[in-house]
């Protein structure tokens, strides 16, 4: 059984233990020395989470930390493996633990519930409880990037299936009032319409420094009707994830372990200014009208950590949370159509590039795999590029994605482009924020009826090669 974390804090213990967490004790300012580390720490081969202990302007106890998931050794920790796993062996352990779901939340008491420890419910002032920062040098404001932002479905409250646990961006605009950026693939949005269509206040629970896997589930695309915490459930490996009642709304249940709680509404067909904010592509976003929302309750645990993360050039924190959640998902997707798929690497800007390993039987199969997948929920407005090569090339390995490139692609035809299709408003290249063309490069080998006019034997490993690998492993694990 992997070991499992309720919360943020049992989690920090154990990067602390496997050396992936370093404390900053020195007074710090907010701006830039938090945004300026995690910068840096995602940069480091296996950088670790930074925790900064003393931030000018807050009492003693008021801790950040950033770059929790910002390596692939944090990422391995998060499930229980080893530090030295694997990326390709973080995916098949996700996708065998994906099997298991759903595996239902454990619904704790209010007594029992960290979260709970403290209650505000007047005088809100995020202010006051949060060491606020600007993440970048040039964002409209001070944003929160890692929260699990919690809603129900308003044509169907009760319906636990329908609750929705997910991440998007925060601006905070005033002292209980925040900006959210919900866009039309998002479940936020379909729901929020459906609120707006009565004009009703839409209820929201914010919660902040989550349990690693919850957090890794709230920015994981999965079906509408999928329960992001039973999925929690199947990714601790059978262990049910602690929620309890939100303390405003019945239908809205949050982590049991979150450092804080917001809870409040969004207010129905009010739209302001949010933005520009530094985004996963690497650039800044521009300004746009978005929902806004009135924070009225929080609850939170005794000194809250703050939990934030750095987005910038890739590779940053975000792109290590949003690698094999994005592909993983969309493997088990296209799996039933396409049993040849031997695996789905979508690791690239949250799948603006995909890569997709397959054995085709048939001529043309491997095209019509790169058009499912641009048929998939994510897959259609986010993925631009993708790239299909043979089930013998490694696609988390870019030295042999970049070999069959090189020794499998005849542009002339190889290459397709399709126009006019949808795309993802945050990537820069798009003349029309929403609108893209999309490109597939078939890089695997001729298939029959598919003419290969030039065959070719493939070198093979000499036969003792997994075995000096695991001795070589061995003796480095030892220094």
């Amino acid at each position: 059984m992997a070991k499992v974390y309720q919360d943020l804090r049992t989690f920090l213990d154990t990067l602390e233990k496997e050396g992936q967490l370093v404390h900053i004790t020195d007074e710090v300012m907010p701006e830039p020395d938090i945004g300026s580390a995690g910068r840096a720490a995602s940069r480091m081969p296996n950088g670790p989470a930074v925790m900064f202990d003393h931030i000018h302007g807050y009492p003693a106890g008021r801790r950040v930390v950033t770059n929790v998931h910002g390596s692939w050794a944090n990422h391995a920790l998060m499930m229980g493996m080893p530090k030295t796993a694997s990326t390709k062996e973080q995916f098949f352990e996700l996708n065998r633990r994906w099997d298991l779901f759903p595996v239902k939340p454990n619904v704790v008491s209010r007594d029992e519930a960290p979260c709970k420890e403290h209650v505000i419910d007047h005088d809100v002032n995020l202010f006051d409880l949060l060491p606020l920062y600007r993440i970048n040098d040039q964002d409209g404001g001070m944003f929160i990037s890692k929260a699990s932002i919690i809603t129900g479905d308003p044509s169907d409250p009760d319906n636990f299936d329908k609750m929705n646990v997910g991440t998007y961006r925060i601006q905070v605009k005033g002292k209980d009032r925040i900006g959210m950026q919900c866009l039309a693939m998002h479940d936020i949005a379909k729901q929020l319409a459906e609120a707006e269509k009565h004009n009703e206040p839409f209820p929201i629970c914010v919660t902040l420094g989550n349990a690693p896997l919850v957090t890794f589930m709230a920015s994981t695309p999965v079906g509408y009707a999928q329960n992001e915490y039973e999925f929690v459930g199947a990714l601790n490996d059978g262990v049910p994830a602690d929620v309890v009642k939100s303390d405003l709304y019945d239908h809205l249940y949050v982590p049991a372990g979150s450092e804080v709680v917001l809870e409040g509404y969004i207010m129905p067909r009010v739209r302001t200014c949010e933005g520009p904010f530094g985004e996963f592509p690497g650039s800044y976003s521009g300004a746009r009208a978005q929902c806004e929302a009135k924070i009225t309750h929080i609850t939170h645990r005794t000194d809250p950590i703050f939990e934030n993360l750095y987005l910038g050039m890739p590779w940053s924190e975000i792109d290590y949370l949003m690698a094999l959640n994005t592909s993983v998902p969309i493997f088990k997707q296209l799996q039933p159509d396409f049993p040849e798929i031997v695996a789905v690497n979508a690791m690239y800007t949250h799948g603006f590039t995909e890569i997709i390993s397959i054995k085709p039987r048939y001529g043309g199969q491997a095209t019509g795999a790169a058009f499912r997948l641009l048929s998939t929920p994510h897959g259609m407005p986010y993925c631009h590029n993708v790239i299909l090569v043979d089930d013998v090339v490694d696609p988390f390995d870019l030295n042999q994605v970049m070999w069959a490139l090189s020794t499998r692609v005849r542009p002339d035809k190889d290459v397709k482009v399709i126009p006019n299709c949808a795309g993802m408003p945050l990537n820069p290249s798009e003349e029309v924020p929403g609108m893209t063309a999309k490109l597939i490069i078939d890089a695997t080998t001729p298939v029959d009826p598919e003419p290969n006019k030039r065959s070719v034997e493939l070198l093979r490993d000499p036969v003792k090669t997994a075995e000096y690998t695991k001795i070589i492993s061995d003796l480095m694990s030892q220094k």
